[in-house]
């Protein structure tokens, strides 16, 4: 949940997240349907803490987390929930940019989370005392790092990076989306979009949304295990295609 784009392509939206984490964490479960109060909501589980970083509704909603709001912070535990299960608390709400202004986010760790409602996109960041959400523009793409792992002139490169492969990609499928998040960088793998410090801090996962106003899909690679799992959705039905 450190680096996150987002990018429209003609009819189509792209949310797609790499998950950076320590190696001594329990291994996500892959994503499911969890089924609650008469709707579906698809996303891959946090074996530690239960919840996620990642999730796509059934009523075409989607959202993405990272740690970090605008700067490093100090973490200072125990926190009163854990981040991946105030995020799915925010998701499952018919309206979760406005859920997320009414939730109570007194001693949870600040975060950033990326929301698609309705075809609206917003940046909803909590610092640890002020919340800040702000609706972007649908139409433009863009790319975020979380703040926690990534120092300004870090973040500021993976922004030209990412500008100079959708020059050279300005309508990119959903395989094209996850190689750039694979393999993107200058060779420095403390701060490649895929990275890894020492085997202690790495990216784990790469997570892939496509929706259209016909369906959702969600595409997620397990690195670790080399393992690719599918599913999608109709905005009727739900169904694992592979």
């Amino acid at each position: 949940m450190c680096t996150v784009s987002f990018i429209p392509v003609k009819d189509k939206f792209f949310l797609t997240s790499n998950r950076d984490e320590k190696a001594l964490r329990k291994e996500a479960f892959p994503p499911a349907v969890y089924w609650g109060n008469g709707s579906g909501l698809l996303y891959p589980k946090d074996a530690q803490a239960g919840g996620s970083w990642i999730s796509l509704h059934q009523n075409g909603n989607a959202a993405v987390l990272l740690n970090g709001a605008f700067n490093k912070h100090i973490s200072q535990p125990p926190y009163r929930l854990s981040r991946g299960i105030i995020f799915l608390n925010i998701i499952t709400a018919e309206k979760p940019a406005l859920a997320f202004t009414k939730i109570d986010l007194h001693n949870i760790e600040p975060f950033t989370m990326i929301i698609f409602e309705n075809k609206c996109l917003y940046e909803c960041r909590w610092d640890g005392k002020q919340k800040h959400c702000v609706q972007l523009k649908n139409y433009r793409p863009y790319i975020w790092s979380s703040a926690t792992l990534y120092e300004t002139d870090v973040i500021k490169k993976r922004e030209t990076w990412f500008k100079e492969w959708l020059n050279k990609n300005p309508h990119p499928t959903q395989e094209d989306i996850l190689q750039f998040h694979q393999f993107t960088g200058d060779g420095d793998i403390n701060n490649d979009l895929m990275m890894n410090r020492g085997g202690q801090m790495l990216t784990v996962s790469v997570t892939g949304i496509e929706l259209s106003d016909y369906f959702g899909r969600m595409q997620y690679i397990d690195l670790k295990n080399n393992r690719t799992t599918l599913q999608q959705f109709s905005f009727n039905s739900l169904q694992k295609v592979a």
